[in-house]
């Protein structure tokens, strides 16, 4: 089950990116910046910044989150999203016996089908054990006759046994990740991945994260969500034309 948990962001986030949009447009010095930045000025300011298409100054404030849950075919869809760090679990070197899997909705909702998908799943994960406890006898022997210790012998052999064995993994296998985004990129993020077209599981993603920063930054991200939340569709003839669902779903 997909779980994602604001794990820590810029302190005063709010405050700081009004700072920088006072320096834009007053004669401040760095010293005197928040002098005067009353809640009332900060909302003021990054209204000023909506209005004006002005979004640089809210690259300043960053968000990172936890992320679990999610499928080895969402992480390449989200590492598309060129301006953020990423930190995942690593299939090379974790073992991933009898890993967890995501079962898409629509095949969980057709019995058959289910019933089909879980059999390849659980064919896969005999096929990684297999192989991989193949590939850590084998490597163990040649570990052992270069002269390495037991346990020595062992970590080297099941370490190089993983990284072989995971390519028979599938793409619904489980991973988890760590994602660091400022807030220009997670507005660019919002406004593709929260659309009703975006897949499901980014989508179910961009939510939950929407929800999250929002709970901390309420002025920052105001208006974030996809196009049809606060004006037109942005997607032509491919519209879902189901805008009136979407604002009362995320606003």
């Amino acid at each position: 089950m997909l779980k994602c948990k604001l794990i820590t962001y810029t302190p005063d986030a709010e405050k700081l990116v009004a700072e920088a949009a006072k320096l834009c447009y007053a004669k401040s010095d760095i010293d005197t910046l928040s002098e005067n930045l009353t809640p009332d000025k900060v909302e003021s300011f990054l209204k000023l910044l909506g209005d004006l298409g002005h979004e640089s100054p809210i690259e300043h404030a960053s968000f990172t989150f936890g992320i679990e849950g999610v499928s080895r075919s969402l992480l390449a869809q989200l590492t598309r999203h060129r301006i953020a760090s990423f930190s995942v679990q690593s299939q090379r070197y974790v073992d991933k016996s009898g890993f967890d899997y995501i079962t898409p909705p629509e095949i969980a909702a057709i019995p058959e089908a289910k019933a089909e998908y879980e059999a390849a799943m659980a064919e896969d994960a005999a096929h990684y054990e297999s192989i991989r406890q193949k590939l850590i006898e084998h490597h163990l022997k040649t570990n052992l006759a270069a002269g390495m210790s037991e346990s020595e012998a062992r970590r080297a052999a099941e370490k190089k046994a993983n990284e072989d064995a995971r390519f028979v993994l599938p793409n619904a296998c489980d991973t988890r990740i760590i994602m660091t985004m400022n807030a220009r990129s997670l507005h660019n993020f919002f406004r593709l991945r929260c659309c009703r077209r975006a897949q499901w599981e980014i989508r179910a993603l961009a939510v939950e994260m929407l929800r999250e920063v929002r709970a901390v930054c309420p002025l920052l991200f105001a208006k974030a969500g996809p196009s049809c939340l606060y004006g037109s569709c942005s997607e032509g003839a491919y519209s879902c034309g189901k805008a009136s669902e979407v604002r009362q779903e995320l606003r």
